[in-house]
């Protein structure tokens, strides 16, 4: 069965400008490609999200092109940058447009991986509050769902100025992409059972 990923791309930089987070988001959907996951990227920025927790926040909203786009895919790839030890104001925008979903369950038998770029400590707690909302909303996450690449403490280096991609990171971004695609497949053949009314 073929399986399709969607990045939300939640750098604060809008087209065209060179983004660490879409090189590493882009990583994820090359890494998921070998395993038949075909996929597509929206960079956030470049449309304008109303704030709210509603399906659509009315006239101008353009999130519910975006919300079709993540209903249609069986993988979510939340990518972001760390900004004051936390996700950007605009992964906030999605989680809480995402939070519409819970009274639907649309999203339940669906996976979610987080792609974390920064310089400065942070991951763990950028990838601990992305999962809990992701989850939240009804994402399965699947093992070792992360890959993230954080820079020297009030360093200035990023990520897309490296080299080379880090052989950590590049092993944590194939490992995500083999256990999201498990985890969808396995999930898009046995989906999680109905819970009826008393359940």
């Amino acid at each position: 069965m073929a399986l399709t990923a969607l990045v939300l791309n939640c750098t604060l930089k809008p087209s065209p400008a060179e983004s660490s987070t879409q090189l590493l988001a882009s990583q994820v959907l090359d890494a998921l490609s070998g395993h038949g996951v075909t996929g597509s990227t929206v960079r956030v920025v470049d449309h304008d999200v109303k704030p709210g927790v509603e399906a659509d926040m009315g006239e101008g909203d353009e999130w519910p092109a975006i919300r079709e786009q993540v209903l249609a895919a069986d993988i979510l790839v939340l990518a972001t940058p760390t900004w004051m030890g936390h996700p950007s104001s605009v992964a906030h925008r999605v989680l809480e447009r995402l939070d519409a979903e819970i009274s639907e369950g649309t999203l339940v038998g669906k996976v979610a991986v987080a792609a974390v770029v920064g310089n400065e400590d942070g991951a763990h707690l950028v990838s601990a509050e992305v999962f809990q909302a992701l989850g939240d909303v009804g994402f399965t996450i699947p093992a070792q769902g992360v890959t993230y690449w954080n820079g020297e403490a009030m360093g200035s280096v990023d990520y897309k100025d490296l080299p080379e991609t880090p052989e950590k990171t590049a092993g944590t971004t194939a490992t995500i992409a083999a256990n999201a695609a498990h985890l969808a497949g396995l999930l898009s053949a046995h989906p999680y059972p109905a819970v009826g009314a008393e359940g």
